[in-house]
């Protein structure tokens, strides 16, 4: 397919992005031919390990291709989304297990869908111009894709912080947040890929490794932590709301344009996911809980109409921040029964 660039360059199984206009924004047939590609490749003894990057400058992947649940999903029909996610998710628990390496180069915008099939692999490359985000609060979802995992395992309460504010990471913060593992600058990709491809050895990522920039979030480490420790949404907020900073004031502006049931949601999804006990696809299962009732029950709509749709960025949110939507939030959570997640393809 013409969004999608998928052969054997090799000793490695290459994937490439190549819808640059659109950001690589993430089909749901994109993802549907990396799961064939992975498969195919999984027992395929000439393959030793998959490289996924794209093409263009802007971004790796700046998210799913929204507009297709966006029109189905206003249409009353709530199973294209449900299918769209469980198939997504179902990818992304593939890449987080997946028996060989998987390098992937995320270069610009790498957000939502993008983190999903770059930030579980084994090994991820960023650079100068990198900028990875969780930003899904912003449109009534919450970190999903795998996301909320990651963010439960960031150091203290950076997680906290980057679920409700979807801040961009830098190449530094997102090596420091645990969403990447390895700075390499672009110029340097081209031949690193060459002999990824040529040897089929990760060891050469080794020799091509550079002290990655500092990192802002780290230096704010202790700030966050004193405000996003509560147990829920408002007791951040009001922390935040006691102190005079800029950093305060700067946050709460944030969090004021983001979903509060999102926001609320996605901070009890990343304490209950905090600790050895979680995996990928217990956070899979606990996003899928959302995901399945955003568009019926959620902001989800409403949040793509004011930021893609109309561009108003005004949503008019079921929820304000002054009363935090505890019970809905308890209710978008709850298990699914005969509907939970399956990571079965005929699922």
């Amino acid at each position: 397919m013409s969004d999608i660039d998928i052969r054997i360059t090799g000793r490695a199984g290459r994937i490439t992005l190549t819808r640059p206009k659109a950001l690589n924004a993430l089909s749901y047939e994109m993802a549907l031919e990396i799961e064939k590609a992975l498969d195919a490749w999984a027992e395929n003894d000439a393959v030793d390990l998959v490289v996924i990057d794209a093409e263009g400058e802007k971004a790796f992947c700046a998210g799913g291709d929204i507009q297709k649940l966006y029109e189905t999903g206003r249409a009353g029909d709530f199973t294209y989304g449900r299918t769209f996610w469980r198939d997504e998710y179902r990818l992304n628990a593939k890449i987080a297990e997946y028996p060989k390496p998987y390098v992937a180069f995320m270069q610009g915008f790498t957000m939502g869908g993008g983190v999903g099939i770059a930030c579980h692999g084994s090994h991820r490359i960023v650079c100068e111009s990198s900028q990875i985000a969780m930003p899904e609060v912003g449109i009534g979802l919450v970190p999903d894709v795998g996301g909320s995992l990651l963010l439960a395992r960031a150091p203290g309460r950076v997680g906290e912080y980057l679920g409700t504010t979807a801040a961009r990471m830098s190449a530094g913060d997102a090596i420091y947040a645990g969403f990447a593992d390895t700075y390499v600058p672009a110029e340097a990709w081209p031949a690193l890929i060459a002999k990824l491809e040529e040897t089929g050895d990760t060891g050469v990522i080794a020799e091509a490794t550079q002290t990655p920039p500092d990192s802002p979030l780290e230096a704010r480490h202790a700030r966050i932590n004193a405000h996003f420790g509560g147990d829920g949404l408002t007791d951040i907020l009001n922390s935040l709301r006691a102190e005079d900073s800029d950093f305060a004031d700067d946050t709460l502006k944030s969090m004021s344009r983001n979903s509060p049931l999102s926001m609320t949601c996605a901070i009890e999804m990343i304490h209950r996911l905090r600790g050895p006990a979680a995996d990928i696809r217990r956070a899979l299962d606990l996003e899928y809980r959302f995901t399945f009732r955003a568009m019926e029950q959620g902001d989800f709509l409403e949040g793509i109409r004011a930021a893609v749709i109309d561009k108003d960025r005004a949503p008019q949110w079921q929820h304000g921040l002054d009363a935090p939507p505890s019970l809905a939030a308890t209710q978008m959570l709850m298990p699914l029964g005969q509907d939970a997640l399956s990571f079965d393809k005929e699922g």
